[in-house]
């Protein structure tokens, strides 16, 4: 199967952008140059559209095994391509949780079977996540899993992720880190500032993820393990990651797009659709996350893609799960919100939606080259639409960006040389 992108712009590393063509054979870049004139089975015009490595998601949650009710394998990956994705990593917070080698070898078999996009999926890091016993670092390390973490739970006790580390960095496997010390969360379900004072609602304080942070760096250092952490939400965090950095301490770090573009202030009423973990901080915590991108602190952008059923997130903020939905409309609201508003350029969020991530996680993907796997996305920058979240393809309509006009828009997917997504081209 041959494949011809014609006259698709492609952003070089200065920034500019030049116009070529692309040409996959057999899952790969086989040609990418200013014209090519070959013959293929499909040709398609992407004149004024811009083409760019397939983004890679190393934290979503697509629910399946057990958790159908609110998205799976399939309609997740399918949401992944709507927003331009490629690759997608899935977190262990399932039912049953992938804790040892036959419960890994059954989700990637499922996972074979009905992803429309690559998917990598983690095994965590104790058994059913309940933090009291590792599970077989060794054994499910070499099943062919992306990393270890039990997200969604910070480990509370420092031996435990202190052997974790040991074990990960034997198996030369990452720790990716939910970081929260649960004696600090009071019960919390939004950050603890002024917003949950007026609504009279529990609060979680900023210090509950920043110290387990600080713990980590300082575990990650004794033993060398490549420790990640997941969701920065706080300006704390930010400085205790930078000065780790600056120790050369192996830690990296990701942050969301609903904690670059929100923070608590965007709450005005008991609505669960703002509801995640970490919470919505405060403006000064927003100021520094995005600081934190600009200044190389925190590597890259993961969406944390967390759907659950309508009714579910219908029950109010005391009640409803953690969690919003993020697949589909990323680029476009980062487009939107930042380079639009030219708080970052074009070339900077390619970056940290792509190669920075593969740098991170040593994948092959993430690159438009000669050789490597045909992941590329086809986007226009020029089209514009409102987000309404009952026109989501993921299960999950959970989302606080319901109704927002955005920009630059996804309209083509190819995954290994395979169309994911594709709207028409106009």
């Amino acid at each position: 199967m041959k494949q011809l992108l014609k006259n698709v712009n492609s952003l070089l590393t200065t920034g500019e952008l030049v116009v070529r063509d692309i040409l996959i054979e057999d899952g790969k870049f086989k040609r990418i140059d200013g014209e090519i004139d070959e013959a293929a089975d499909e040709i398609i015009d992407g004149s004024g559209k811009l083409a760019v490595p397939g983004f890679i998601d190393v934290h979503v949650h697509l629910r399946e095994p057990g958790g159908e009710h609110k998205e799976t394998i399939k309609t997740g990956t399918k949401a992944a391509a709507r927003g331009g994705y490629t690759t997608v990593c899935t977190m262990p917070n399932t039912n049953p949780v992938p804790d040892n080698v036959a419960k890994i070898q059954a989700l990637q078999e499922k996972i074979k079977q009905d992803a429309v996009i690559r998917v990598l999926p983690y095994a965590s890091i104790t058994k059913q996540l309940c933090g009291d016993q590792l599970t077989d670092i060794s054994a499910l390390a070499n099943q062919g899993i992306f990393a270890f973490t039990d997200d969604g739970i910070g480990i509370q006790s420092a031996h435990m992720m202190f052997e974790a580390m040991k074990l990960a960095k034997a198996n030369h496997k990452a720790i990716v880190a939910h970081c929260e010390d649960n004696s600090l969360v009071y019960g919390g379900v939004i950050h603890d500032g002024e917003v949950s004072k007026r609504l009279k609602l529990p609060g979680i304080p900023s210090v509950s993820e920043s110290v387990q942070i600080a713990r980590d760096v300082l575990l990650a250092e004794a033993t060398g393990c490549h420790y990640h952490v997941c969701h920065v939400s706080t300006k704390e965090s930010v400085r205790v990651i930078r000065n780790a950095k600056k120790a050369g301490i192996h830690v990296t770090a990701e942050v969301t797009p609903h904690h670059l573009l929100l923070n608590e202030e965007a709450i005005s009423t008991d609505d669960a659709n703002y509801k995640m973990n970490p919470p919505l901080r405060a403006k000064e915590d927003q100021a520094a996350l995005l600081d934190g991108l600009l200044d190389g602190t925190i590597d890259f952008i993961a969406t944390d893609h967390a759907p659950h059923a309508v009714e579910e997130k219908q029950q109010g903020m005391l009640r409803s799960p953690f969690g919003i939905v993020g697949l589909e409309h990323t680029f476009s609201l980062l487009y939107t919100k930042l380079i639009l508003t030219k708080k970052v350029s074009l070339r900077q969020l390619i970056n940290w939606l792509t190669i920075n991530p593969a740098n991170v996680f040593n994948l092959p993907y993430g690159r438009l080259k000669e050789g490597c796997s045909a992941d590329v996305t086809v986007i226009d920058l020029e089209k514009t639409e409102k987000i309404d979240k009952q026109n989501l393809y993921s299960k999950g309509k959970n989302t606080p960006f319901d109704g927002w006009k955005v920009q630059g828009i996804p309209v083509l997917t190819i995954a290994a040389g395979n169309i994911a997504y594709r709207e028409e081209l106009r």
